[in-house]
């Protein structure tokens, strides 16, 4: 385990000053709303896609689909890059985020390099729909790296919560049995 990894580990993914900017931050929300926006996208150009590679049918539609995912996964890694540098001071590779967005970086590029194929006919159209559904596995993977940390978020503030409930618990205790 890298040293950096080790400490985010033991002082959990946000700082008190870190969840309190995350709270107040409109990039929170925003985040909040692309997310599953996106994932919805995606499952709808997924099935456009396999319905052209199945019938071919459907390729001007399957098209569409890929440059909707594609535009709104660009908008909510500008968003993400705002809502980061908010948070935690850097618009990428926050610590707590590093290898999300090292993934991200890949699922972009798969989806940038969908674009070329698509523009300068480079693989033709059974090529291009590979592509897309190589980026959204890729995006798959992403995704769930980020509910991960969503989740790890959630189990630390809990854990934090009972401490501090604990905590006020034995005092109350003290107080009452002296």
């Amino acid at each position: 385990m890298r040293r950096a990894d080790a400490e985010l580990q033991r002082r959990g993914l946000y700082t008190p000053e870190e969840r309190k900017r995350r709270d107040a931050s409109p990039w929170t929300t925003v985040q909040g709303v692309l997310a599953p926006v996106q994932f919805l996208v995606c499952l709808v150009s997924v099935a456009l896609i396999l319905r052209y590679l199945l019938t071919g049918e459907g390729y001007a539609l399957a098209t569409v689909s890929i440059v909707v995912k594609t535009l709104t996964l660009y908008t909510i890694m500008v968003t993400g890059a705002i809502w980061e540098k908010e948070v935690f001071g850097v618009y990428l590779f926050a610590e707590p985020f590093f290898w999300e967005d090292v993934v991200s970086f890949g699922v972009i590029a798969l989806h940038t390099f969908y674009l070329f194929a698509l523009f300068t006919d480079l693989l033709g159209s059974r090529g291009e729909m590979a592509i897309a559904l190589a980026a959204y596995v890729a995006y798959v993977v992403n995704a769930v790296q980020f509910v991960l940390k969503l989740r790890a978020a959630r189990l630390q503030e809990a854990r934090e919560r009972s401490s501090r409930e604990t905590a006020v618990d034995a005092a109350a205790y003290g107080e009452a049995a002296r």
